[in-house]
């Protein structure tokens, strides 16, 4: 557009060298450049047609940058990298052999969550849905997380059971006691605060909203506000809506909102992808020349030992993980850790990415389903096992339905732990079908957790593309894999819970479509299991006390926040 302007303002130069009226000249080139435009940001250049035009018409975010840096997350440039063991494969392991992977750019979180950052969740579930009405107790009781981790039948550490959560002492210490699911809940909710936070930092809902206008009847949620706007806040969001949130057209006045094509609200927290956890625990930034790496690092830190080779800090361990039998910390008055169980965060240095923690302190959840075996013949761009595609309900008057506060559906897990699948005021959502699956060739149903891997043509029951019963059904994955029956926790006629578990001395794994990967060597491993590329795995409903999680957000638009340019440029 810029040069456009010139042009046509140095042809105008050009037919006015013979004007004698200086002001005349400096008066017309003014002009020209408030009006001339060759096809300029607000003009489409698919109709030609204005963009953003007071009269109506199609309105869109021209002005869009980058996507926003969401609270407590930093970047990381994606590229490709070798996931998996890469150098002292000591144990002879095969569940992580090498394999080379692609991965976007996305964000994750600076820190682990800690005990301040899931108190503030519970805080508001407690005063959303108050614990003293019966129907929303099983809510706040179902985020708790489980401060009995912390009992050893052979050790005192009573007091961190009753203090470890809430005491300010450990505020900024990574939660413990959390399992898979309540993870994935923490990021829904994290999702909703921090969107409802920029629709009022940006005007479109008014100054204090989330503080004065929530209660079980009236949230918001992100899903439905970009789905069915009107909807949130109990229905009342138009009559909440802030400088920015109505226009004028006419005489009349129109409710706007932030939908995608505005760019204004954040891509959903969520827990990182095992591949996508790896590469910003190794950040092999630190290590890269030109188009490749200079060599293999064994720890997120570069260098062969968990000390510091630092003049400054040298000797100091870089990590807080078990150096011993019996050593969780060092000779008292000269720790070789600083810490006996968790420590704060941020109390060793970050990484290359500038991310702290990726080796000791808690293991961490991902979102994955375990598998021995990754994949990479399959697909080795962006790998994660986990898919379940959804789509939204669509009621009688053709639009999304909304989960309102008498719908609330609650998942009894098999240790007897009850859950609230989704929160009122959440779309409601079910597995796609034959609609959305018809002639694809990219899915074909909506669990894709065991694909390639405990299907019907991953087990060895297969036949010619059918079980060898001749059943058309399709099989599940206790047959590729012989697990337990999970555990039920059921009421008989009285009340009473009757518990199940499966005692079959028979079983040859635990592997199932609900067991979830978690990596990072914790506060009670040892220096083996620091490595990025080490995975074991849980079923996704237990708790532990040295398992916490961080969060991540996907990368939309450019892969890299700095242009890129060639680093040598032949001359002549």
């Amino acid at each position: 557009m810029i040069i456009c302007i010139l042009q046509y303002v140095l042809e105008t130069l050009t037919n006015y060298m013979k004007v004698s009226h200086l002001k005349h000249l400096l008066s017309t080139v003014a002009l020209t450049l408030l009006l001339v435009s060759c096809g300029g940001n607000n003009t489409s250049r698919g109709t030609g047609w204005e963009i953003n035009s007071k009269k109506g018409g199609f309105q869109y975010n021209i002005d869009f940058d980058e996507q926003e840096t969401g609270p407590g997350l930093v970047f990381v440039e994606g590229g490709t990298f070798t996931k998996g063991q890469v150098q002292d494969d000591v144990m002879h392991d095969w569940n992580n052999t090498p394999n080379k992977q692609h991965v976007m750019s996305f964000y994750i979180d600076q820190t682990e969550v800690t005990n301040l950052m899931y108190m503030e969740y519970l805080n508001w579930l407690e005063i959303v849905f108050p614990t003293n009405e019966t129907r929303y107790r099983q809510i706040y009781e179902g985020a708790l997380p489980d401060t009995l981790v912390w009992r050893n039948q052979l050790g005192y550490v009573e007091e961190l059971t009753t203090n470890y959560l809430r005491h300010p002492a450990y505020a900024e210490y990574p939660v413990v006691g959390v399992n898979w699911l309540q993870a994935v809940q923490y990021a829904e909710w994290r999702t909703d605060r921090v969107n409802e936070y920029i629709l009022e930092r940006e005007s479109y809902v008014q100054k204090d909203v989330r503080y004065n206008e929530i209660d079980a009847n009236s949230t918001f949620n992100t899903a439905a506000y970009l789905k069915r706007p009107e909807t949130v806040y109990g229905g009342k969001i138009d009559s909440l809506a802030g400088k920015n949130g109505t226009v004028k057209r006419d005489t009349a006045t129109v409710n706007v909102y932030a939908g995608v094509e505005k760019g204004l609200l954040l891509p959903s927290y969520r827990l990182p992808t095992e591949t996508e956890w790896e590469y910003a625990a190794l950040a092999l930034v630190g290590d890269r020349e030109y188009n490749t790496y200079r060599g293999k690092k064994k720890y997120p830190w570069s260098g062969e030992y968990t000390r510091s080779s630092d003049r400054r800090t040298e000797g100091d361990q870089l990590a807080n993980f078990k150096l011993g039998k019996g050593d969780y910390g060092g000779i008292a008055g000269w720790s070789d850790d600083g810490a006996d169980i968790t420590i704060q965060v941020k109390q060793y240095p970050p990484n290359d990415f500038g991310i702290y923690d990726m080796a000791g302190n808690v293991s961490e959840w991902v979102a994955d389903v375990y598998r021995p075996i990754v994949d990479d013949e399959a697909n080795d761009f962006n790998y994660y096992r986990g898919n379940v595609y959804l789509k939204n309900v669509i009621g009688e008057d053709g639009k999304a339905q909304i989960i309102s506060p008498d719908q609330l559906v609650f998942d009894t897990l098999p240790n007897g732990k009850v859950l609230l699948k989704r929160l009122p005021g959440d779309l409601d959502q079910v597995a796609i079908d034959e609609e959305e699956t018809f002639l694809r060739q990219n899915f074909s149903e909506s669990d894709n957790r065991n694909y390639r891997d405990g299907d019907v043509e991953s087990s060895r029951n297969y036949s010619n593309g059918r079980p060898e019963d001749g059943s058309d059904s399709k099989l599940e994955t206790k047959l590729m894999y012989d697990a337990p029956v999970n555990a039920k926790v059921t009421l008989d006629e009285e009340g009473n819970a009757v518990r199940s578990i499966d005692k079959s001395d028979k079983r040859t794994t635990l592997i199932t479509d609900e067991v979830r990967v978690y990596k990072g060597g914790s506060w009670k491993d040892r220096a083996y299991w620091l490595d990025p590329a080490q995975r074991r795995y849980l079923p996704q409903y237990i708790a532990t006390e040295s398992i916490g999680f961080r969060c991540a957000m996907s990368r939309v638009g450019s892969k890299s926040r700095v242009k890129k340019s060639a680093r040598h440029k032949r001359q002549g």
